[in-house]
């Protein structure tokens, strides 16, 4: 699971575009709280962005603005390893950056967090509250909801309120949902290699379940919206957000390949999302992500 959730997107041809607590963070430059995107581009929300350490020198903070604004991505979900990156970024990018509290202070974490205890105390001390907004993205697999470390880390995330993003399959994310019915849940990945059908039974059954579909290039293979997938779209329509998982180490990846491609990602998306009504891609383009966040606790 870990190295699918790192495997290369398709090749898109769509054209490109030209173009306890921490401190708190003190901007190093003058921030950009709102989004300068291109104009007549629909606005996006990417639920699934990461700036971990390869890419602070390949792509700086200014640059990386520059590539949201190009392609009209308004701001994004963003956790980091170490989470440093993520304040790297919020630094210059302000309130478009929204952080999220992730486990790894490395990739050799993706693997290991859910047994190892010094996860525990190194979230703690990187915590910043009324700034991060949500627990994750933390990879989980079937059986590991009984682990130590991850219960005290699910725990933390439910007194201070954060929504969960797992990285899980989807028998990973149900026994999540069993051991947390009440918690607020972003599915990371749309569980990865999860079916529409069984992602549609579990949005059936769980209605604080979300799901984020960075990755799923099944959703319209060769630019073609999949059938089943336009199905599920249309009828969880208030359900959906569009991500793409700028991850920049570990199983095939060995860079900045996901920031190398990052236009080339977000047009595929857009590609797919024309082919809804429109109503319907407004909601997943953006308008979920708006409302997802305005109904978290206030922070």
């Amino acid at each position: 699971m870990f190295l699918s959730a790192c495997a290369p997107a398709a090749t898109v041809t769509t054209p490109i575009p030209t173009v306890g607590a921490a401190p708190t963070d003190a901007p190093t430059s003058t921030p950009s709280p709102t989004a300068s995107p291109a104009p007549g581009l629909m606005p996006l929300v990417d639920a699934h962005l990461h700036y971990s350490a390869p890419a602070w020198s390949a792509y700086p903070p200014d640059t990386v603005a520059k590539i949201l604004d190009s392609v009209g991505v308004r701001s994004g979900l963003v956790s980091s390893a170490p989470d440093e990156g993520t304040f790297r970024l919020r630094a210059v990018l302000g309130d478009r950056v929204i952080p999220m509290l992730g486990p790894y202070r490395n990739v050799a974490d993706v693997f290991s967090w859910a047994r190892d205890p010094s996860i525990v105390p190194y979230v703690e001390s990187i915590y910043r509250p009324g700034v991060h907004r949500g627990f994750g993205e933390f990879h989980l697999l079937p059986g590991q909801i009984g682990l130590p470390t991850v219960r005290a880390l699910l725990a933390l995330a439910e007194r201070e309120k954060l929504f969960l993003q797992p990285h899980a399959d989807a028998r990973a994310v149900a026994e999540l949902l069993a051991y947390m019915p009440e918690a607020t849940v972003l599915w990371a990945h749309a569980g990865v290699d999860a079916t529409p059908e069984q992602i549609g039974t579990l949005l059936d059954k769980w209605p604080k379940l979300s799901v984020e579909l960075s990755l799923r290039v099944d959703v319209a293979p060769n630019g073609t919206l999949d059938a089943r997938w336009r199905e599920l779209l249309v009828r969880h329509s208030d359900r959906f957000m569009i991500g793409t998982d700028t991850w920049t180490a570990g199983g095939t990846f060995t860079g900045n390949e996901r920031w190398d491609a990052y236009a080339e990602i977000v047009n595929g998306i857009r590609g797919w999302l024309a082919q809804l009504p429109t109503d319907v891609a407004e909601a997943i383009a953006y308008r979920n992500a708006d409302r997802f966040l305005a109904a978290q606790p206030p922070r």
